[in-house]
């Protein structure tokens, strides 16, 4: 008997896992991807001796990689290499203050009495309520399938809720432990790289500090893009097929049935459609009107997680004062919140993220150089035309410098600027948002576009959008319950037919 089709459209990490999963299944997987090489957003830039992760640089929850590896029976090492980082990384404050967050948990716990007296002691309890919440959300919730709203408001959420922190918000629940500034935004940053802002997630997202500094930060060797070659690896090994360069222009229905797609090299049947593009840009440009599950209003009203004005540097010169992670956190830190989520605008002294990826991989840049990943989170939509690019940039960086009280400047070599054209252009994403939907109470679990489609039988979907959302680790955990819905769905047909 011959084997099920599945197209796969996207080679990002969402379209790389669930590929390689359902060809384990049995599976005839093909994937299709508009780019020359894969990885989707976690694509590298080399030039001149550089070379650039362009998006994901942050290696967290390694336990979700090793297990979605055990489910080939595979150990992740025989893919790509780990480091443990050490410092984790390194956070500068408005006054130019500087703590670093290592894998010395005593030492950490020092940092927090340093902002306030019992602050190790705090420290210690919020870690612990944040372990139990992970601890939880891992075995009950996030590899979970909610096809239903009761399926999401069952006996054990009601239960467990209040304790999980799903109704309240982050920020709110930070501080009944703390009133320091700098220990609020050490346990609150990481918000903004799930597309939220600390006011408006729910508290449950206190996990994300057991993960930084009970789990620790890792750094894969060689990149971010050693995942994706790794996968690319899996993905052969399981019989995946990859067509490059080849972008869906449209989704093939038939009858209420996805039966293919038509592609700028032509068109290719299947049986079932597994998409890991932009969710939005694939209903309101690849699927005609009656078979959307949302209307353009809903993508106009979502709350968009930020877009990201990032600056790809490479230098000849070493920079002293940087650590492979360094978080800048401005005196202006609810304003630049608010400057992405209430009243969309450039900020004027945002916080940032300063990524040196060669203090760790002397691979990713020549000798004596610098690899420099510099992000600024930014609302999505706003205009960002090639001249006000390159000003903001310049007093951006007139801003690390004297932050870092170093020069970066004159040592410049290789310099590219991407922002919100960069992300609708390349990723068709909805006013170019780096992230897609932001992860508020009605953006989560079941309140997130469905991985099955309502609309259109045999049209699934993977990767940042769908339950559990934003975050690598997020999106093969998402790829996993996809591939497994797939299965069940088909098991389920074979009993009625």
């Amino acid at each position: 008997m011959p084997k099920k089709k599945v197209l796969v459209v996207g080679a990002g990490f969402g379209g790389l896992t669930v590929s390689a999963l359902l060809a384990q299944k049995g599976w005839d997987v093909t994937v299709v991807e508009r780019h020359s090489t894969p990885g989707g957003r976690a694509r590298v830039w080399e030039q001149e001796g550089y070379c650039f992760d362009m998006g994901p640089s942050w290696y967290l929850m390694p336990e979700v990689f090793e297990e979605f590896f055990h489910l080939f029976g595979k150990e992740r090492k025989e893919y790509y290499e780990l480091e443990k980082l050490d410092p984790y990384y390194q956070v500068i404050f408005g006054n130019g203050e500087r703590v670093t967050i290592t894998p010395d948990l005593e030492q950490t716990l020092q940092t927090f009495e340093s902002f306030e007296p019992g602050g190790a002691k705090r420290l210690q309890e919020y870690l612990t309520q944040a372990q139990y919440k992970y601890e939880v959300a891992m075995r009950d919730f996030l590899y979970r399938d909610y096809r239903t709203v009761w399926d999401f408001f069952n006996r054990k959420l009601l239960i467990e809720g209040s304790r999980l922190g799903v109704f309240y918000s982050l920020d709110r629940f930070v501080r009944k432990y703390f009133r320091d500034h700098r220990a609020r935004k050490i346990l609150e940053y990481a918000m903004v790289f799930l597309g939220a802002s600390p006011n408006n997630t729910p508290g449950l997202y206190s996990i994300m500090s057991h993960v930084d500094m009970n789990l620790g930060v890792y750094y894969p060797k060689g990149g971010i893009h050693a995942i994706v070659r790794g996968l690319v690896k899996l993905c052969e090994e399981q019989g995946v097929g990859f067509l490059y360069d080849t972008e869906v222009k449209s989704i093939l229905v038939r009858n209420g049935k996805g039966v293919g797609v038509r592609t700028s090299q032509g068109e290719i049947e299947a049986d079932t459609i597994v998409v890991n593009a932009d969710y939005s840009h694939t209903e309101l440009k690849l699927l005609p009107e009656e078979y959307r599950t949302f209307p353009l209003s809903y993508w106009e009203q979502a709350v968009w997680a930020p877009s990201m004005f990032i600056a790809y540097l490479g230098t000849n010169r070493r920079i002293s004062s940087l650590a492979h992670h360094n978080l800048y956190f401005s005196d202006a830190w609810d304003d630049h919140f608010r400057s992405i989520f209430q009243d969309p605008k450039w900020p004027e002294e945002p916080s940032f993220y300063l990524s040196c990826p060669s203090q760790t991989d002397s691979m990713v840049a020549p000798k004596d150089g610098e690899n420099l990943f510099f992000l600024i989170p930014v609302a999505p939509g706003l205009p960002d035309g090639e001249e006000f690019r390159e000003s903001y940039f310049q007093r951006m960086l007139d801003k690390a410098e004297r932050i870092l009280e170093e020069k970066i400047r004159p040592y410049l070599r290789v310099k590219r600027i991407y922002s919100q054209r960069d992300f609708s252009s390349d990723y068709h994403a909805f006013r170019g948002t780096a992230l897609g939907l932001s992860h508020t109470l009605r953006q989560t679990a079941i309140f997130r576009p469905p991985r099955r489609s309502r609309k259109v039988k045999g049209l699934y979907y993977t990767g940042q959008y769908p339950h559990p959302g934003v975050g690598v680790p997020s999106v093969f955990i998402c790829s996993v319950i996809t591939a497994n819905g797939i299965e069940r769905d088909l098991k389920e047909e074979g009993k009625r037919a």
